[in-house]
């Protein structure tokens, strides 16, 4: 299985590419878009979602990954194989925190390069081909390093920001949920947020916290929108007291 992670955006034409270089490589391997509008140009929210996410997936799947603001510059390209599953994308820290949660950590720089490379889309013409390579358990051009580039004692488990805004308007943060008493309360501007197990839990059109799925903090309105009522935007800190 191939898993899509990206800040494209939702109907992008760029995943579609990208699934075509799959498909023609890795003919016959399930391809799943996770997400295709992670926080656009920033790898360190990005990365705090890919690590919420990844659990459900089967050992072996492989995770291509692009939220790549500095596509064409110098920065390396990467995999890496963390807890058996593979991860492909640009070394910038969008698998920060990924490797921070991981029991087992292996990482290679791809020295391999196609003949013709776009210097802005390195999503398709690099990291699709090497994502299809590791499906299918073929090898590829590539420097096994001694460590992850980045130093792990530098990155912080948790992010005290607004990391992701969905469709309903409820703002992820990039506080883990169990690193969080009930009994907290979340500033966000000038606003203080108690915690509620559900929705239900509150009348509608209160503002609350609470743990979601993934096990982050999450600021929520019941049947409403905490983005447009709190004037939340991705990046707005969100502090607890």
């Amino acid at each position: 299985m191939i898993v899509l992670f990206s800040d494209f955006g939702v109907g992008s034409p760029y995943v579609g590419q990208m699934r075509g270089v799959l498909e023609a490589r890795a003919p016959g391997v399930p391809v799943v878009e996770l997400m295709c509008d992670a926080p656009e140009f920033s790898p360190r929210p990005s990365s705090c979602l890919l690590a919420a996410l990844v659990k459900p997936f089967p050992k072996g799947s492989v995770f291509l990954c692009v939220v790549d603001p500095g596509v064409g510059t110098a920065r390396d390209p990467l995999f890496l194989r963390l807890d058996n599953r593979w991860y492909v994308g640009p070394d910038n820290g969008i698998f920060d925190q990924v490797v921070k949660r991981s029991h087992s950590v292996e990482v290679w720089r791809i020295d391999w390069r196609p003949e013709a490379i776009s210097a802005s889309f390195h999503g398709r013409d690099l990291f699709a081909p090497v994502a299809a390579w590791l499906a299918r358990g073929e090898q590829v051009a590539a420097t096994r390093l001694d460590a992850y580039p980045r130093r792990l004692d530098e990155i912080a488990y948790d992010l005290a920001e607004v990391i992701y805004v969905d469709a309903f308007g409820n703002a992820m943060s990039g506080i883990r949920g169990d690193a969080v008493g009930d009994d907290a309360v979340l500033a966000v501007g000038a606003r203080r947020l108690s915690f509620a197990r559900t929705f239900g839990e509150v009348q509608k059109g209160a503002a609350f916290w609470y743990r979601n799925a993934l096990n982050l903090v999450e600021i929520a309105v019941n049947q409403g929108s905490a983005a447009e009522m709190l004037g939340l935007r991705i990046g707005d800190p969100v502090n607890i007291e």
